[in-house]
Order: structure tokens, then C-alpha cells, then sequence
């Protein structure tokens, strides 16, 4: 499984991706962020899904990049082109994957911004080759292992927030999901893209270097549990507790 998560913010965009890669009983890590820094054109591309389909893909499209990526000037333009790489894959390769058991499964985040850009451009692309913008609204998008780390995001981040702010509710996140997960672990890597700085800022984490991070987070959490107010639930440790009803189930 993977845990892949971009936010898009009024001063630009962050990314987190972990690095492990589970094949049966055995696990090993390899890195799951693809960037692009150039002239006015910069953008990353992370994935979820079959190892060889993402391979060929990125292949295929490092070799259209280098022939024709100069002619797009609109993010959305790269991200359709990526796609129809994505399909050109399943046509060749689905059908003889879906016969021996795999699905063809590749999600990828696609963020960057390009010189006819206004801002940085944040999208969802799926299997099918299609995509989605991410919006103001709800302004994160993960695929992979979604289930443990989307409440931390969806009661924390906004819009409005800064990229540090961001960054630290995209560790947080996957930390909840590393914690709950087998599949998902380090190192990680993040991505940076301040809004008209045209470069993508990567660097990579070990778990010995955010233990301490997580280690705040576990006690600050369990001391703001304690001190949290609940009268409402008093009752339930209430001494003086009612006498139990006696219920007649008919035979």
C-alpha cells in the first residue's frame, strides 16, 4: 500500500509520499515522487498502485517531456497528457495483468505550476486516465492508505493555512496512518512549491529524524484527552447508578 498526500494552500502546495513497497512477505522502499524543476515549469507527479504500471508510465512520459513538454504552458495540459500515457499502458498491459490477478490500479497527485499558470495547480488523476482539480473547499487530496490520517486533515487544514502549518498536519497525517498500518512507513519524502517560485524543494525523512515530532504529539494528545471536558458523561461513572430494568424477552 502507499500513503501519498498533497494540500494546496493560498501561498502554494506541500506533498508527503512514503517509500515502502510491500510484495507479498517481503518489504523494501523505493521513492514514489517523480519533479520537474525548470524555466517557469515545475511540477511533481506522486503515485499509488501496480509498481511496473507506474514504472512504464513515468518512462513513457520522461520521454514525452523531453520531445514535447516544452509546449505545454498549463498544468492541466501536462496532467491530460499523463493521462492519456496512463491509458496507451492499460491498453497494452491491463488486460494480461487483470488475467493473472493484478488490477490496474494506478491514482496519481499531480501538482506544480507552469509559466500560464496564475497559481500553483493541484490534481487527482485516476486509473481510468481521467482527473479532478483540488479546490479551495476541501484543499488536500490522498490516495493509498486514506482511512487513518483523512480526520487529522479534515478537522485541521483550510485554504488559508500557511505551508508550514500545512507540512506539519502532512506529517501528522501520515503518522496516524504509519501507526495504524503495516503497509506504510518510512523514509519519507516531501515536496515544497511556493506560489511564483517556479521550483519544487524536495527532501527525505528517516523515522529517527521526526521520532521526537511524534513522540510531542502522542503525549500532547493523551494530556488534552485528560483535560478535556465531558460532564455530559458523568453518569456513566456515577455511583449512584439505577436500578437495572428487568426485561422479559417473549419465548
Amino acid at each position: 500500500m502507499t500513503y501519498c498526500l498533497g494540500i494546496k494552500t493560498q501561498h502554494g502546495l506541500v506533498g508527503l509520499s512514503d517509500t515502502r513497497i510491500t510484495s507479498g512477505t517481503e518489504t523494501t522502499s523505493s521513492k514514489k515522487v517523480f519533479t520537474v524543476n525548470k524555466n517557469k515549469h515545475c511540477f511533481f507527479i506522486m503515485t499509488s498502485g501496480l509498481r511496473s504500471v507506474r514504472d512504464k508510465t513515468i518512462t513513457y512520459f520522461t520521454e514525452m517531456m523531453e520531445e514535447e513538454g516544452d509546449e505545454y504552458k498549463k498544468l492541466y495540459k501536462t496532467v491530460s497528457r499523463f493521462g492519456d500515457l496512463v491509458k496507451q499502458v492499460a491498453r497494452e498491459d491491463k488486460a494480461s495483468l487483470e488475467e493473472n490477478g493484478f488490477a490496474f490500479n494506478l491514482h496519481a497527485i499531480i501538482g506544480g505550476q507552469l509559466e500560464g499558470d496564475d497559481s500553483p495547480k493541484l490534481f487527482l488523476l485516476y486509473p481510468e486516465g481521467n482527473w479532478i482539480e483540488i479546490g479551495q473547499s476541501t484543499p488536500f487530496v490522498i490516495i493509498g492508505n486514506k482511512g487513518s490520517g483523512h480526520p487529522i486533515l479534515k478537522r485541521s487544514v483550510t485554504y488559508e493555512e500557511s505551508l508550514e502549518y500545512a507540512m506539519k498536519c502532512a506529517f501528522l497525517s501520515f503518522d496516524a496512518t504509519r501507526i495504524s498500518a503495516n503497509d506504510v512507513g518510512y523514509p519519507i519524502d516531501t515536496v515544497l512549491l511556493r506560489n511564483d517560485s517556479y521550483f519544487i524543494r524536495e527532501n527525505r525523512f528517516d523515522e529517527a529524524d521526526l521520532r521526537n515530532m511524534s513522540e510531542l504529539w502522542n503525549s500532547m494528545l493523551r494530556k488534552t484527552i485528560d483535560e478535556l471536558p465531558a460532564k455530559s458523561l458523568d453518569t456513566i461513572f456515577d455511583a449512584k447508578q439505577p436500578a437495572p430494568i428487568n426485561r422479559i424477552t417473549p419465548g
